[in-house]
């Protein structure tokens, strides 16, 4: 066993976050909440349900007309549906805090390897990647295990001191390549790292307390990004680093702790190899290892735990069409666990682990929710159905109350991580993918696995299509309003009985468009176009040199910078000296591009290849991965180390 901590840590980065333009939100534990915020949220969640039962009932019971039961019983199906996911949700985040965070480790309570799977992810992905994983503190190895069989992967390895690991044969995907590799390591815990994904060297430190609890089999963290500019950012100032994903990760898996639910997310996870090993290593039946893993081991009697801190960060979706491939593949494999070892009625798991599961599975089908509500009004407008019989003012006071109590629920439940209408866009933006998904669920048969692409994904900033379906639903959409005004005006053989009920049913439908139209603007917006960098790109205000003269460094990644300064030297090859915290990292470039603006040459730089220790130095601290510092020969000799131990291991 080695002791990896110090290698790589050749930059003493105290403060290295500051080479970003504004902070990480969230990075450390959520304070707990205090027993009055606890039950204040509770009791809005209560009466929120309680509105909502009296709502369905009043229209069950008093407002359905069977006369056009065609629409009026499928919108009462799609409000049961709704008012189902507010219960699931209140249920989900009865309580945030369920699980103490456990004391810190600075010593291995075992044979410890941080595993990293990879198929087709570059080198300028995998960089950080390796470099961090190999200097998280407590003794450990690194394995990054290349299922591409692709030696400059291999040489990468070798250099930053990881072991490195390929298979003969290449089934069943990232599971298949992390069980050959649990059958190789002779580990008591396995840490899992996405390719994409850079650990802190904290990670072991803050999550292997929790295995003092002999009975755990995972610590699962959150899934925080890095290139903030991604499709699943928020835009504007104040939102700049909100993300789509952020609800799930930081309040709802937290919630899960509560009821023993908390599952694995493929990345960020520390796992004890004696329950791999209890329930036959990773699950291979679906292609979401990760959860259906999860419910093996609570079948088995296995706990597990969340720690809400992030301690890694990686690649986001960077445009619609990987966005959209992600969650159909999420998607997919959750019809695949409900088919395979459904948890809702497989033994061996407790009521609240039940519908703990129910409430991350079933939330696919709300897909079809938004589908119909965007279909029933156009089809209300076209035909003059009246699906809801009620006076006015007794329907617009019981469902504004039932939706606005709802929403304030969703809001306060969330602890603010709730974004209403930024969360409808979403909606619909992935209705496609998730409606493709639930559709699986009705065909048996192997499907097989399509790695997220990382990194580069287009040469070109041309807008991205929409989906048929989100186009189709606003051709709908406008159809039905120009049929509306038209109807008003005597041009169609549609008549309204029910005034009141046309114009709101029409002001639903407009609202409906506006949606329609953002997301749409969304997908095809050039910013997210497909990624032309092959690395992320940081933006700074460094003071370096450039072959001796000084320069601004502005824009920095691991493939190259921006810079500025008075003049450039007239040479084929440049050196640039990064300053980091008393430090430099010098690596060899050429230059791309360059022109003159207000007495300043502006210069992009490319990096020269055949530099991964200068690489992996940049690395650390641009993902700000906060070490000590350390002496930077180590890196040499602990890479001609590791290069003896894998000669000797062959």
């Amino acid at each position: 066993m080695h002791n990896h901590a110090p290698a790589l840590s050749l930059l003493r980065v105290r403060d290295a976050i500051a080479l970003l333009r504004s902070p990480l939100p969230g990075r450390g534990l959520p304070r707990a909440e205090s027993a009055a915020r606890r039950w204040s949220i509770r009791a809005v969640a209560i009466v929120a349900l309680f509105v909502n039962v009296a709502y369905l009932t009043w229209r069950t019971t008093s407002t359905v007309d069977l006369g056009v039961w065609w629409v009026s019983l499928p919108l009462l199906v799609l409000e049961y549906h709704a008012a189902l996911g507010i219960a699931l949700f209140a249920f989900s985040l009865w309580n945030v805090d369920g699980l103490p965070a456990a004391r810190r480790v600075h010593e291995a309570p075992g044979r410890i390897a941080v595993l990293v799977p990879t198929y087709n992810e570059s080198t300028d992905i995998l960089t950080p990647t390796i470099a961090a994983a190999v200097a998280m503190r407590i003794d450990h190895e690194t394995w990054v295990l290349d299922d591409g069989d692709r030696p400059e992967v291999a040489q990468l390895a070798a250099t930053l001191g990881a072991r490195y690991l390929t298979r003969p044969t290449h089934e069943h995907a990232k599971a298949g390549n992390v069980n050959h590799a649990l059958e190789q390591i002779d580990a008591d815990f396995v840490a899992i790292l996405d390719a994409d994904h850079v650990a802190s060297d904290q990670f072991l430190v803050r999550t292997l307390g929790y295995f003092e609890d002999e009975g755990l089999a995972l610590v699962q963290t959150p899934q925080e990004f890095y290139n903030t500019n991604s499709f699943e950012h928020a835009s504007g100032e104040g939102e700049a680093r909100f993300h789509e994903q952020a609800l799930f990760y930081r309040v709802l898996q937290a919630g899960k702790n509560r009821w023993g639910a908390a599952f694995w997310c493929g990345t960020g996870a520390v796992l004890r190899m004696t329950a791999l090993r209890d329930v036959g290593g990773v699950a291979t039946d679906t292609i979401t290892e990760d959860i259906h893993t999860t419910i093996r081991f609570h079948r088995r009697g296995w706990r597990t735990a969340y720690h809400n801190e992030v301690l890694v960060r990686g690649l986001a979706a960077s445009d619609a069409a990987t966005y959209s491939l992600q969650r159909l593949r999420w998607g997919t494999g959750a019809m695949q666990v409900l088919r395979i070892e459904n948890p809702l009625i497989v033994p061996g798991l407790s009521i609240p682990q039940r519908l703990a599961y129910a409430a991350t599975l079933l939330g696919w089908f709300d897909a079809w929710r938004s589908l119909g509500y965007l279909l029933l009004p156009v089809v209300v407008l076209l035909t003059g159905a009246v699906p809801i019989r009620a006076e006015p003012l007794a329907f617009i006071c019981f469902f504004g109350m039932t939706f606005l109590l709802g929403q304030l629920a969703m809001r306060a439940l969330s602890r603010g991580w709730h974004r209403s209408m930024l969360s409808v866009v979403f909606e619909l933006v992935r209705m496609s993918p998730n409606i493709a998904a639930t559709l699986t669920l009705l065909r048996p048969g192997r499907i097989g696995f399509r790695v997220t692409p990382k990194g580069r994904t287009g040469d070109s900033r041309r807008p991205a299509p929409e989906p048929l379906l989100l186009r189709g639903t606003a051709v709908l959409s406008v159809v039905g309003l120009a049929w509306f005004a038209l109807t008003l005006l005597g041009r169609t053989p549609t008549r309204y009985e029910v005034p009141w009920a046309a114009y709101a049913t029409a002001g639903w439908l407009v609202l409906n468009t506006v949606l329609l139209v953002a997301a749409i603007g969304r997908v095809r917006a050039l910013r997210f176009a497909g990624e032309r960098r092959a690395s992320h790109r940081f933006e700074t205000v460094l003071h370096g040199r450039i072959d001796g003269a000084p320069c601004e460094i502005h824009d920095l990644s691991l493939t190259g910078a921006r810079i500025e300064l008075a003049a450039m030297p007239d040479i084929d090859t440049h050196v640039l000296a990064v300053p980091i915290d008393g430090g430099e990292v010098v690596l060899k470039a050429v230059s791309r591009s360059g022109r003159r603006f207000r007495a300043k040459t502006i210069v992009g730089l490319e990096f020269l290849p055949d530099q991964d220790v200068a690489r992996a130095q940049l690395a650390l601290a641009l993902f700000a991965t906060r070490l000590e510092p350390a002496d930077l020969a180590s890196l040499d000799v602990r890479a001609a180390d590791q290069r003896r131990l894998d000669e000797a291991a062959a």
